[in-house]
């Protein structure tokens, strides 16, 4: 944790999130991530889009970027094809990724270029209220679902993989020591890769919905996680309402910033 402070804004701090929400464990997982991997904080760029989890990008001594709600990936794409060399992470909610920000989302995984996405899904719009999202339980309660959403929700690591993310991974804030291993995963990758961090929201998610109490939603994430390792042991009745957790897939090929580096030279013959 020592080393891994070097990468926080410590003036900025105490930060302004609501007690019990999971977004602190999920940055102090990014910090410990890159300590991990002993990078310099000047070579790596955290781009945010707009949501409670996008206010990470104030607290971290790197290059930040806050950007317009739902364009993180396309702000990190330009970043990146214009400093191959940099080491970029977007960090964004769930109602940011998937819902305005799913199109770039699909398209940066198909293209497979060279970029961590750190998504904080805390199954609920938090900061504006409580509107529910693309990956909000079937069921669940929100401002704009008052009799409960009917809608299905995404499963954001299956849509990667479809897309075309070369590694991809799950974890939870419950899970705090594994999430970091998972994040370093994520930015040693050569390509798209995808981090669904499942974390609590105490004040909207948990008041709509009799969990206001911190606690019990990281005993929801215990319960309701299984490790990808042991999946394949259990049957399907054992795995009906689970989600898996760990490395979920990791698979290279080409990385579209490099392909498109040759592609320029190729065409104007400048190095």
């Amino acid at each position: 944790m020592k080393n891994s402070m070097r990468f926080m804004r410590q003036n900025r701090l105490p930060h302004i999130w609501c007690p019990g929400c999971g977004n602190g464990i999920v940055m102090g997982a990014l910090t410990a991530a890159l300590a991990s991997l002993s990078l310099d904080n000047n070579d790596v760029v955290a781009v945010a889009g707009i949501g409670c989890s996008s206010r990470a990008a104030g607290y971290l001594d790197l290059n930040t970027v806050h950007t317009a709600h739902g364009r993180a990936i396309p702000f990190a794409t330009g970043i990146k094809l214009a400093n191959p060399h940099l080491t970029v992470i977007v960090l964004s909610g769930d109602g940011d990724s998937m819902a305005i920000g799913g199109n770039h989302f699909i398209h940066a995984a198909r293209r497979n270029i060279d970029i961590s996405v750190i998504i904080f899904n805390n199954s609920i719009y938090g900061m504006t209220s409580g509107q529910y999202s693309p990956l909000t339980p079937p069921g669940s309660f929100a401002t704009t679902a008052a009799y409960g959403t009917i809608e299905p929700s995404f499963d954001t690591c299956k849509l990667a993989t479809a897309a075309g993310a070369s590694y991809i991974a799950r974890g939870t804030t419950y899970h705090s020591h594994q999430l970091p291993k998972l994040i370093a995963g994520a930015i040693s990758n050569k390509g798209l890769s995808v981090v669904e961090a499942v974390c609590g929201c105490p004040t909207q998610f948990g008041k709509l919905n009799k969990k206001s109490n911190p606690i019990t939603l990281m005993q929801e994430q215990r319960d309701h996680a299984v490790s990808a390792k042991d999946a394949p042991l259990m049957t399907k009745e054992q795995l009906a309402g689970k989600y898996l957790i760990g490395e979920l897939y990791n698979e290279q090929r080409r990385e579209y910033s490099e392909a498109y580096t040759h592609l320029f030279e190729r065409v104007y013959g400048i190095k």
